[in-house]
């Protein structure tokens, strides 16, 4: 008996109980007027809110996982209708794989494709592997601090620019001073 059913039923039996209790102590003419309640059976989902029960019904509510994943009882099975196709062809795969390279104790150097096999499995291991990876992650914080050592230098280069173009305005103003200074100076000396 699954979870929901043993709730449902447990429900239900709480109410009759219940009901057989209060019918006891209860007269016998209201007991035939009044109707039995009816149950009304809710799946709720996450967070739902269970509806209210009213007196002329009673609400049952059971609380599931998410409905569009395969129930918890049945996601796990050992049946050998439940096993992949990829699963029975490597269950096949060695079948006659024997000599050299084969990793077999049959037929002379068959232990010779064992090593080469660990090596495989262990890439592969390696490849399909949530574990962190140094050198990609290395690999991204370096681009990261290229890409803000460009920022920087470019705003460097944009800075020394403007002082070169400041420095040069200056140089001009003090040249352009200098030749009227000397073009005065020319004109109050005498000619000989």
């Amino acid at each position: 008996m699954t979870g929901p059913e043993f709730r449902t039923r447990w429900a239900k039996g709480a109410a009759l109980v219940t009901a057989m209790t209060l019918g006891a102590f209860a007269m016998p003419a209201a007991a035939q007027d009044a109707a039995e309640p009816t149950v009304n059976q809710v799946i709720v989902y996450g967070d739902q809110p269970c509806p209210e029960s009213t007196e002329q019904e009673i609400t049952v509510c059971v609380r599931q996982e998410d409905p569009y994943r395969i129930p918890a009882p049945l996601r796990q099975s050992d049946s050998r209708q439940n096993e992949s196709w990829n699963e029975r062809v490597m269950a096949n795969r060695d079948v006659g794989a024997t000599g050299a390279q084969s990793c077999s104790t049959v037929g002379p150097g068959g232990y010779t494709g064992c090593e080469a096999e660990r090596i495989n499995e262990a890439y592969a291991e390696k490849e399909n592997s949530s574990d962190v990876r140094f050198g990609q992650l290395i690999a991204e914080e370096r681009a990261r601090r290229l890409a803000e050592i460009d920022e920087d230098a470019a705003a460097e280069q944009e800075r020394v620019e403007q002082l070169e173009q400041q420095y040069e305005a200056r140089l001009r103003a003090e040249s352009e001073a200098e030749g009227e200074t000397s073009g005065e100076m020319g004109a109050a000396l005498p000619n000989p």
